[in-house]
C-alpha cells in the first residue's frame, strides 16, 4: 500500500499519573492564590491535560481527587507539597500551606 494514503495512527491518550496530578494540582493551586473549591482545580487541571472541561470522565475526577486525598493523608508528602484542608477532613475546599504557596 502507497504510505502516502495511509491514514497516520492515533495515539492513545495517556492518562497523568499520581505524581503528574499532584504537580498539576499543586500549580492549579498556586494559580488560583494558594486555595480553590475542588471542582475549581479539577476543571483547571483537565483543561491543562486535554480534557474535555465540559465533559470530564468520571475516573479522570476520581483520579484527581484520590491523588490530592492520598498526598494530604501522607505526613511526607503533605509536607512536600504543603497540602492543606482549610475546614478538615472530607472539606472540598483544597488548599497550599502559606509557607508553600510562594
Amino acid at each position: 500500500m502507497d504510505q502516502t494514503l495511509r491514514q497516520p495512527r492515533r495515539k492513545a491518550a495517556k492518562r497523568p499519573t499520581t505524581e503528574h496530578l499532584v504537580e498539576r494540582i499543586r500549580e492549579t493551586l498556586l494559580y488560583f492564590g494558594g486555595e480553590a473549591h475542588r471542582r475549581d482545580v479539577i476543571a483547571n487541571v483537565a483543561r491543562e491535560v486535554g480534557v474535555d472541561v465540559k465533559n470530564i470522565p468520571e475516573d479522570f475526577e476520581s483520579a484527581v481527587i484520590v491523588s490530592f486525598e492520598e498526598t494530604w493523608r501522607d505526613e511526607a508528602r503533605r509536607a512536600l507539597y504543603g497540602f492543606h484542608l482549610r475546614f478538615g477532613e472530607g472539606s472540598h475546599r483544597w488548599g497550599l500551606k502559606a509557607a508553600t504557596a510562594h
